[in-house]
């Protein structure tokens, strides 16, 4: 700030000359102290001067409604929106969310720093407020092969830039406990420059858990249980109450948050479709979810603003008050949310559910050409198992938790698995896509229901290797073909005909297209994959199976290397 700015911030908030903006009258929501204020908001360039009686030389009239800061979103994947940074901002901007904490762990994965810079550029084209983490885990664990690896060394320059704010969810947390020489290289590389570290740390508890919060790692938003959330809280850590597409937490803890620790609890959507977005809303839905579930609606707002803002060091913003960012939303009441106006840096940038800014997209083609996969052939896909018992991934509803289930399979004469309609156990592949190592791992899954076909991904976290399911090899390889024919996405395969596709150039994980284009093409394909392919109603189609490869979720999971158990953290023959 130079001396002139600062002046004239003075001299706005003094009322000795008038404001850039006023917004009048309004209810302003005080995260401070917990009460609403009638008053004025006074705006120099892009900080708030003060709250009182203002006069300026532009007005927005809130006509009553009520004004809070605007909403930060503690933990975000912009990649599982399947649409570009830009187009992410236009979308979450007319909601009221201004700020998100950004892990690009998806994107790193597959094109390890060349994405993280991508993600960056294209972050500064839009006016959401776009905090990017440096991901700490690529590969996300030993068992699967990534198109990168980040080492503690090549962290350290990236951290000192200040492009990077902090080291994203710290997903090897028995690594962390059990104290790996490069998991501490990692965390220090954080801790000595004063930066936040996310945690991830599912079922974690006791002396682990105290480990894994020794280690400075701050957040969590993997809590299953209240238990589970008071026990991080008492250990200093902030708890992320989140509401996405697949995994839904928010209302399960909210039960757990009183008026003592709410303080350190925080909204996140973790990963979040277009779709979603464009029907229920982003933060302002889980505002409206907090109230439901009886938190007091002040305190729901200060765990999505002022809490976060405290929790990522964001001194700048989270209230709204003397000095601090222009970030404000005004919207209709303490019960619905509903978004009308929103200001970033006091600039109005979205009406009445509108993105008023335009918008210009950076070039992504330094992300393309993503796939590499060696000596692919219908004949890996073959699965001998020799038993009549085999395990399988089952689906389990409402998150992305799966169970080890034992049973009973039909075989040919080579001990090769059949499919049979009467069941609902299909094989599952995972097509190494990065390193060609001709990596191909088969398994089982149960209530997945597809009984025609076959479907295809190149989302499958955490290393986004192609993830296939079908009731026959044809289809499956002429899934997994045509997908890396596109350059990625979706696609769905019957009679070894394409029926349905959603091509993702961007990394072979997001969209070039609006998020409009992209809710419409997947309400396309979850009606084909539930009415062609038969696939569980109950199930939705691509996100459950893109997250039935995630080595860090419990119970079963497939990789390229083969059938995992979580819970005991080493692969396991099919044979049950």
């Amino acid at each position: 700030m130079q001396k002139n700015d600062l002046k004239k911030l003075i001299d706005v908030a003094s009322g000795r000359i008038p404001a850039d903006i006023v917004i009048k009258n309004c209810k302003v929501v005080d995260v401070y102290n917990g009460v609403i204020i009638d008053g004025d908001i006074a705006i120099s360039d892009n900080l708030i001067a003060g709250v009182g009686s203002y006069e300026g030389k532009e007005v927005i009239d809130a006509k009553g409604k009520y004004a809070a800061p605007g909403f930060i979103d503690s933990h975000i994947h912009i990649e599982s929106s399947y649409v570009s940074p830009e187009e992410l901002g236009r979308l979450v901007v007319p909601h009221g969310t201004t700020t998100i904490i950004a892990d690009p762990h998806e994107i790193a994965n597959v094109c390890g720093f060349t994405g993280i810079d991508y993600m960056l550029k294209a972050s500064e084209r839009t006016a959401l407020d776009i905090k990017m983490m440096l991901p700490s885990c690529v590969p996300a664990t030993p068992w699967e092969h990534s198109g990168a690896v980040i080492e503690a060394k090549d962290m350290v320059e990236p951290m000192k830039s200040g492009k990077l704010h902090g080291l994203g969810e710290f997903m090897n947390f028995p690594g962390v406990v059990e104290g790996h020489n490069e998991v501490l290289d990692k965390i220090l590389v954080a801790v000595n420059e004063g930066r936040v570290i996310d945690g991830h740390s599912p079922g974690l508890n006791g002396n682990a858990l105290n480990a894994y919060a020794a280690a400075r790692i701050k957040t969590d938003h993997e809590c299953a249980t209240v238990k589970d959330m008071h026990d991080r809280i008492s250990r200093g850590m902030y708890v992320m109450l989140r509401q996405g597409s697949a995994c839904q937490d928010l209302r399960n803890l909210a039960k757990g948050v009183t008026p003592f620790n709410s303080n350190h609890c925080l909204l996140c959507a973790d990963d979040m479709q277009t779709k979603t977005i464009l029907t229920i809303g982003h933060l302002d839905n889980s505002l409206r979810i907090c109230v439901e579930e009886e938190i007091d609606p002040i305190i729901a707002i200060r765990m999505a603003t002022l809490n976060a803002a405290q929790c990522y060091n964001l001194e700048d913003r989270g209230a709204i008050a003397p000095g601090l960012k222009a970030d404000i939303v005004l919207f209709d009441n303490l019960k619905d949310f509903n978004v009308d106006n929103v200001l970033i840096d006091g600039k109005e940038v979205a009406v009445g559910g509108e993105y008023k800014l335009p918008i210009s997209f950076y070039d992504h083609s330094s992300t393309k050409g993503s796939f590499h996969v060696k000596d692919f052939s219908k004949d890996k896909l073959k699965l001998t198992i020799n038993s009549d018992k085999a395990y399988a991934i089952n689906i389990l509803p409402g998150g992305v938790v799966t169970s080890k289930e034992v049973v009973s399979i039909n075989r040919d004469e080579n001990n090769e698995f059949v499919y049979n309609k009467e069941e609902d156990v299909v094989k599952v592949a995972v097509v190494e896509r990065h390193q060609n190592t001709g990596n191909v791992a088969v398994g089982l899954l149960k209530g997945y229901g597809i009984k025609e076909g076959a479907i295809a991904l190149s989302i499958a976290h955490d290393s986004h290797n192609i993830i296939v399911v079908g009731v026959n090899d044809e289809d499956m390889a002429y899934a997994v073909e045509e997908l890396i024919n596109q350059g990625g996405g979706i696609i769905l395969v019957k009679d070894k005909e394409v029926i349905e596709s959603m091509p993702m150039p961007i990394a072979g994980l997001m969209s070039d297209k609006s998020g409009e284009w992209v809710a419409d093409k997947l309400a396309s394909i979850h009606e084909v994959a539930h009415k062609k392919l038969s696939i569980n109603d109950t199930v939705e189609p691509v996100m459950t199976l893109c997250f039935m490869s995630l080595a860090v979720i419990p119970e079963l999971k497939i990789t390229d290397m083969g059938l995992f158990d979580v819970t005991e953290f080493k692969f396991i023959s099919i044979e049950a």
